[in-house]
């Protein structure tokens, strides 16, 4: 097939012959060639290179600070002495000087304010800020955050925070009958959208002397290796170049110069496919199995048979013969128990390639997934699973 250049080039030397206007037959190659373009098959599992790395200089900072949040309706700090100070400090900033012996503080609370800054945030942009209870505040629902700031980590402030707290819970019936109350998720940490305001930019540097590097967000020698070669095929000049598993290292061409931006651009939309390894991951708590694609199964036998003992104690009363004397009726416990075992079988399972053999294997025993988890675990030990097995 020829070049879309060459085409064009036999073409304008016919164009006499052939009537046609050059503007007309520049749009006929263009129109055929991305015909030709829409029909070629995209890189299996391919992503952008932005969506694999982050450039070096470029970090979130963490930040913090203390506040007092007001307005809970009752649902405050019970009198604590840090909070009833802090409420006697903001009334003397406002020409109030009261003794913080006198302040009732159930309707204000002592809190912590934590907050991500990310990179490139000039002075005015807005953040997300969390505000959890540093009393024995009830809830934070309702409340408010007066103006507090947030210091990183060499104890300069980077913003300021302040804002209706939104709480993704509740607590109800503290004060009803019996004392009875009811609780949804956390009512004693909240979030304020956009409630920080950025007051001092943090520096980021992510050219030096004329090199940028790209950290992979999931190291592997395998993906820096395909990240590296995939650029230097696209843009020859910047001589990317595999340092180790985590990190690329860039060259900024002499046609950039001055545009480092475009050219980290243009660096982010190549596509790439990373290599993904063989992993399991088990979160115990929920239940949740995640494998990746990678994973094998040696050839292996497996068995599977549950026991369950089941134990029930009731109570029966005993009633004296009708002519005894002196008879009582006494309660007497009655136990009883019952064990029920499963059919075990089985379940020659040969080398698995793929993760829907092995899901298709597991559920060929009828297991549930907190057995998959036991199974999974014993594979393991015998050697036989082929992958990282991590436990959460």
């Amino acid at each position: 097939m020829s070049s879309p250049l060459s085409l064009l080039a036999r073409l304008l030397a016919l164009r006499p012959a052939l009537r046609v206007s050059r503007t007309v037959l520049c749009a006929l190659v263009i129109g055929h060639w991305a015909w030709v373009l829409s029909f070629l098959p995209a890189p299996l599992h391919a992503a952008r290179v932005k969506d694999l790395v982050r450039v070096d200089g470029e970090r979130d900072n963490q930040l913090v600070g203390y506040g007092l949040v007001v307005g809970l309706a009752g649902d405050g700090d019970s009198n604590a002495l840090a909070t009833l100070q802090s409420v006697a400090n903001v009334l003397e900033r406002n020409g109030l000087k009261v003794d913080p012996s006198l302040i009732k503080s159930k309707n204000a609370a002592a809190v912590m304010i934590t907050a991500d800054i990310g990179p490139f945030l000039r002075s005015g942009a807005r953040i997300d800020v969390t505000v959890a209870s540093l009393g024995d505040a009830k809830s934070l629902q309702g409340g408010v955050l007066l103006q507090s700031p947030l210091l990183g980590a060499d104890g300069r402030v980077y913003a300021v925070a302040q804002g209706a707290i939104a709480v993704g819970g509740f607590l109800g019936g503290a004060v009803g009958a019996g004392g009875a109350t009811v609780q949804k998720n956390h009512p004693t940490v909240g979030i304020i959208s956009n409630g920080g305001i950025v007051e001092r930019e943090i520096p980021s540097a992510f050219v030096r002397g004329g090199r940028f590097a790209l950290t992979l967000r999931h190291p592997d020698f395998t993906s820096a290796n395909r990240l590296a070669e995939a650029i230097n095929a696209a843009l020859p000049s910047a001589e990317a170049r595999p340092r180790d598993a985590a990190t690329v290292e860039l060259l900024l061409p002499e046609a950039y110069l001055g545009h480092e931006v475009r050219f980290l651009a243009d660096i982010g939309s190549i596509q790439v496919t990373p290599d993904t390894a063989a992993r399991v991951v088990i979160n115990e708590r929920t239940g949740t199995i995640v494998a990746t694609a990678p994973v094998s199964i040696s050839h292996v036998a497996i068995s599977h048979g549950s026991v369950t003992i089941t134990i029930a104690q009731s109570l029966e009363a005993s009633q004296p013969n009708a002519l005894s004397r002196g008879g009582q009726t006494v309660v007497l416990p009655s136990t009883e128990t019952q064990v029920t075992e499963n059919k075990g079988s089985f379940v020659i399972v040969s080398d698995v390639t793929s993760v829907d053999r092995l899901a298709a294997a597991l559920n060929a025993l009828g297991v549930t997934t907190r057995e998959m988890m036991a199974i999974f675990q014993t594979l393991k030990t015998a050697g036989a699973l082929q992958a990282e097995l991590i436990i959460n």
